[in-house]
């Protein structure tokens, strides 16, 4: 009986030691937890209000919110487990090891996702704008996070990933407030070309919707086979360029044909011979 009451002293007295050990990591590491959890809570908070929402697109901030919240909370707990004694050596290699195949498999995803990053925060276009790129065109519909809709002009929606969009050229027709809209007409090599160019010049500079203050021309730019060919070019606001652009070659016509001149198309001398 005495040598069992021995035992079950050395016992407690273990049981007092380990307690008073990893009792008080225990708690340690708990403390750590409740204060680190709070801490990373507060610094997404004020990430979030301070940066985040005043990038262009509220998604993308959300986004970057939760993606660092997650990563720090891994971090903690990863610390957490040290401190109790928790041998975290094979668990980050797993991590990284699961992080680095998640990465491979989603390859393509992560590419228009850090397109898409680039495009909202370096902001080539924006919605509304007219785009032409991977040999699309359109207008923008929405940027989101991996991909970018555009719609054409008969209505299609088109649907392009953020990486090639990103990484591709571009081009986008309404960044500037003004256009330049091209026009060729041309002329019979028996007309007065100054009077067609007096005509031409006139079109342009009795429309309003064309900017008087800018380089506006009006030239010849090649000798054809058929004809004298003319090269209009005029400025217009961007919001008037699809109207000036459908409505500038009829007055072009009217105006060379009412001083006279006419506009030559292609005639060809048929010559047959009778063998004898």
């Amino acid at each position: 009986m005495a040598l069992i009451m021995e035992q079950l002293e050395t016992y407690i007295e273990q049981a007092k030691e380990l307690v008073l050990v990893y009792g008080t990591q225990f708690l340690m590491a708990l403390a750590v937890l409740l204060i680190g959890l709070w801490v990373i809570t507060r610094f997404t908070r004020f990430l979030q209000a301070s940066m985040f929402n005043k990038l262009p697109d509220q998604t993308l901030g959300s986004f970057l919110a939760s993606g660092i919240n997650i990563v720090l909370k891994v971090l903690l707990v990863i610390s957490v487990a040290s401190m109790v004694g928790i041998e975290t050596t094979s668990f980050v290699a797993i991590l990284g090891a699961a992080g680095l195949a998640v990465g491979l498999a989603l390859q393509g995803s992560l590419s228009n996702f850090a397109g898409g990053v680039m495009v909202l925060i370096f902001r080539p276009f924006k919605v509304g704008d007219y785009l032409e790129a991977q040999s699309l065109q359109g207008f923008v519909k929405d940027i989101g996070i991996f991909v970018t809709t555009l719609e054409t002009f008969d209505k299609r929606i088109v649907v392009i990933p953020n990486g090639p969009l990103a990484n591709g050229n571009l081009i986008n027709h309404t960044a500037s407030d003004i256009r330049a809209v091209e026009s060729s007409i041309g002329v019979a090599y028996s007309d007065d070309i100054y009077k067609a160019k007096a005509a031409l010049e006139a079109v342009i500079q009795q429309d309003d919707r064309v900017l008087q203050s800018e380089d506006n021309v009006v030239a010849v730019v090649n000798l054809g086979d058929s004809s004298i060919d003319f090269m209009v070019r005029a400025f217009v606001k961007t919001d008037d360029y699809w109207s000036f652009y459908f409505d500038i070659l009829p007055r072009l016509k009217t105006a060379v044909e009412k001083v006279g001149c006419s506009i030559p198309f292609p005639q060809r001398d048929v010559h047959l011979y009778q063998d004898r």
